[in-house]
C-alpha cells in the first residue's frame, strides 16, 4: 500500500472509530463519568493502570475502585488516612489487588498534595515523553512500597512499551473536538505522544508495514510512532482509534 494510500485508509478509519460510541466499551469511559479535572484524571489513570486483560473485567473492575473512593476520587485521596486505607474491601484485578491498590492510593495522594498532581508530574520534561515517563516513575515510587507493586507501573529505563502510561497521557492531552478524549492537560503538545503500542496495535501495525520491530517493546513504539508522525506530525497518535479498531472490532 503506498503512502498516500495507507494515510487515507488509516484517516478514514480513525473518523470512524474516533466517536462518541467508542467510550461505551472502552476503559475511557470511567473518567467520563466526571467533570472536575481532578476526579477525571485520577478515575483515568486508575482505570488505565489496571487496562490488560478482558475490556468487560476491566471496566467492571475500574468501576469497583472508584465505588471504594465513594465516586470522589479527588476528595477521597485527599481526605483519607492511613488507617481507613488498612480497612479497605478486598479487590483483585488479575494480578493487581487491594495490597497494590493500596499504595497506588498512598503514591496519589502523596502526587497531589506534594508534587502539584498528575499533570504537574508528568509534564516536567513536556517535550520529552521518555523523560516523562522515567520521572514519573521515580515520584511516584519515592514513598515505601511493596515489592510486587513495582510491576504495575511501566519502566522505559527497562525498555517497556508504557501501553498503559501511554494511553493515559493520549486520553489527557488529545483534543480534537469529538468527544473521545478529554484534552485537559495544556503543558504537552500532541505532537510529542507515542503510540500506546499493544498486541493489537502492534500486531496491525506490521501487517501495515508501520512496524517492522517483532517484540512490543520502547524500541517498536518509537519506530511506529516515527512512521505515524509521517502522517499527522502534529498529532500521531491519533492513528491509534485506527489501529485499535482494526485489530479489535474488525479482526484485521
Amino acid at each position: 500500500m503506498l503512502d498516500v494510500d495507507l494515510k487515507d485508509f488509516l484517516d478514514e478509519k480513525y473518523l470512524q472509530y474516533n466517536t462518541p460510541d467508542f467510550i461505551l466499551s472502552d476503559p475511557i469511559q470511567i473518567p467520563h463519568r466526571f467533570s472536575r479535572k481532578g476526579d477525571i484524571e485520577i478515575s483515568a489513570f486508575l482505570a488505565a493502570s489496571i487496562a490488560w486483560g478482558n475490556r468487560k473485567m476491566i471496566i467492571r473492575n475500574a468501576g469497583n475502585i472508584i465505588r471504594i473512593m465513594g465516586g470522589q476520587p479527588y476528595d477521597f485521596l485527599m481526605n483519607v488516612s492511613n488507617t481507613d486505607l488498612e480497612e479497605l474491601p478486598y479487590f483483585v484485578h488479575r494480578t493487581f489487588n487491594r495490597e497494590d491498590l493500596i499504595f497506588f492510593f498512598k503514591s496519589l495522594r502523596n502526587i497531589y498534595k506534594n508534587h502539584g498532581g498528575l499533570e504537574a508530574v508528568f509534564s516536567k520534561y513536556p517535550d520529552d515523553i521518555y523523560k516523562s515517563l522515567k520521572y514519573f516513575r521515580e515520584v511516584f515510587f519515592s514513598i515505601d512500597y511493596p515489592e510486587r507493586t513495582g510491576r504495575h507501573v511501566s519502566n522505559v529505563v527497562k525498555k517497556s512499551a508504557a501501553k498503559r502510561l501511554n494511553m493515559f497521557l493520549m486520553w489527557m492531552v488529545r483534543n480534537d473536538s469529538r468527544g473521545v478524549h478529554f484534552g485537559i492537560w495544556k503543558k504537552i503538545s500532541s505532537k510529542f505522544l507515542y503510540l500506546p503500542l499493544d498486541v493489537h496495535t502492534g500486531n496491525v501495525g506490521r501487517k501495515l508495514g508501520l512496524l517492522n520491530r517483532k517484540q512490543n517493546d520502547w524500541k517498536a513504539v518509537v519506530e511506529i510512532t516515527a512512521n505515524l508522525r509521517k502522517f499527522d506530525t502534529n498529532d500521531p497518535v491519533k492513528y491509534d482509534f485506527a489501529l485499535f479498531g482494526l485489530g479489535v472490532f474488525e479482526k484485521f
